[in-house]
């Protein structure tokens, strides 16, 4: 058995929207669709890096897996769908995605290798989602402002990964994966996202003329390191993963939980979304 739980967003992901969504925002706007570009082929990554994993446990242990991990890859290729038409939007505005290509490299690599390596580096990139999730969730304040469907696309997005943060960590471990690799994989996903965000983030934002504006370096600023901002509080959880002692529900999932509560008008409960 598992909590998870599969669910359609009842978002119009169709009507185009403005290039300045997030409040009008330039930085904050590119920074998420920059989010959104990795999340297509990040997913599937993620849904295949698992599905590998659990057929590489002896046959006990996939029964004990099988339905979370069935909730997991529902969730995930529900994510997958929704920021895929999230993405044409964006392609339609002229911006071009450049990060899906390095993941789709990189995927190639890791389906020759070990599967727990896959499943490693998906539960790092996991856990870099969740504490961001929870970030947002504690910090809605960043997409004040932003349009009302798009809004509810992130904070839905971000209440689900906080729901299934603990699915790949804990099947890495099932498999017999190590704490050292663990630790890599934590690195090096971290250093691959940090450059790749930045990078796509930086092009959205040529393409879209705000580039060198003062007002678009101050924003950025203000986003990531000002009080409050992203960096300032997701480094303590992100440290936390480090620990040998670590586990993701120690993050909590309350706030997640809170925000599906608040908002059932925004999903409807599916019976299985997985591809």
């Amino acid at each position: 058995m598992t909590d998870l739980v599969v669910r359609r967003l009842l978002v119009d992901l169709d009507t185009p929207f403005d290039r300045h969504w997030a409040g009008g925002d330039p930085f904050v706007s590119a920074w998420f669709d920059a989010l959104s570009m990795s999340f297509p082929r990040g997913e599937q990554f993620f849904i295949d890096s698992v599905r590998a994993g659990v057929q590489a446990l002896p046959e006990g242990e996939r029964v004990r897996f099988a339905d979370e991990v069935k909730a997991f890859v529902g969730q995930e290729a529900t994510h997958r769908r929704l920021h895929e038409l999230f993405n044409r939007q964006l392609a339609a505005q002229g911006y071009v995605n450049a990060w899906e290509g390095r993941i789709e490299a990189r995927s190639r690599i890791a389906e020759r290798l070990d599967p727990r390596h896959g499943v490693a580096a998906t539960a790092a990139t996991e856990h870099l989602t969740a504490i961001m999730a929870v970030y947002m969730l504690e910090a809605p304040q960043q997409l004040e402002g932003a349009e009302p469907r798009l809004r509810t696309l992130w904070l839905w997005h971000a209440a689900e990964e906080s729901e299934h943060r603990s699915t790949a960590f804990d099947l890495y471990r099932a498999m017999g994966g190590n704490e050292p690799w663990r630790r890599r994989h934590f690195w090096l996903v971290t250093g691959y996202f940090l450059t790749d965000v930045l990078r796509q983030t930086a092009d959205n934002l040529r393409r879209d003329g705000q580039l060198w504006r003062w007002s678009t370096w101050r924003s950025g600023w203000r986003f990531l390191f000002g009080a409050g901002g992203l960096v300032r509080e997701v480094f303590g959880p992100w440290r936390a993963y480090l620990r040998a002692d670590f586990h993701p529900r120690q993050l909590g999932g309350d706030l997640g939980r809170a925000w599906l509560e608040r908002h059932p008008q925004a999903y409807r409960v599916v019976g299985d979304a997985s591809a």
